[in-house]
């Protein structure tokens, strides 16, 4: 059975969003929210019938205007002005100092029929995000395998090289043992040869 829909607004980054949503974990979820906006107090449930028919006509669906502005709220919404920005700063400054102002809203007369059908359209939308977040999890798995196999390759292209440097290493250790032989030998020898041509020498002076 469908859940009934209520809208919830909250104010991230630059922009107002407002969302239709059985629940404020649903909208968290929505929002891409990483912390409870709610109990932060960042985010809420509102009856104003202006923000709620317009989450009504597109429920499940990210609502946005610029932050500090009173405009309608859109699936695409242009960027603040720097008026916008400053009456947001205002209003959180407000909020802060608890002096937010509390505005009193005409109460929503209750539609059955146009509730299912709001929260029908929530639920294909849902599935629609739901899709959405499969295909982009699939398309990271993607990249995430290539990533490891590239990073195994050049693993195991290090590897090979290194193996290959150290037979090349080993090669050329044992080579300069062999010559370091070689000069031992031929110190010896000279050693002694040189001792008997000096002697040789020293007899012919005598």
């Amino acid at each position: 059975m469908s859940r009934k829909l209520k809208t919830f607004v909250t104010s991230l980054g630059f922009f107002d969003r407002a969302i239709a949503a059985p629940s404020m974990k649903a909208a968290l979820e929505a929002w891409g929210a990483d912390s409870n906006l709610f109990h932060q107090g960042a985010a809420e449930e509102t009856d104003d019938p202006d923000i709620v028919a317009a989450t009504m006509a597109a429920p499940g669906v990210v609502l946005k205007r610029p932050v500090g502005s009173r405009g309608a709220f859109r699936e695409r919404a242009d960027l603040p002005t720097d008026v916008e920005l400053e009456d947001a700063s205002t209003k959180a400054a407000k909020a802060k100092a608890g002096k937010r102002p509390k505005t009193t809203q005409p109460k929503r007369q209750s539609d059955p029929a146009a509730e299912r059908k709001a929260a029908a359209a929530y639920e294909r939308e849902e599935r629609h995000r739901s899709r959405q977040r499969a295909k982009e999890q699939a398309v990271r798995d993607r990249l995430r395998k290539r990533r490891q196999a590239a990073m195994e390759k050049a693993q195991r292209t290090l590897d090979v090289a290194r193996e290959r440097h150290e037979e090349r290493v080993a090669q050329i250790r044992a080579q300069i043992e062999v010559l370091e032989n070689k000069l031992r030998t031929d110190d010896e020898r000279w050693k002694k040869e040189s001792s008997r041509l000096e002697d040789a020498l020293k007899r012919a002076r005598s």
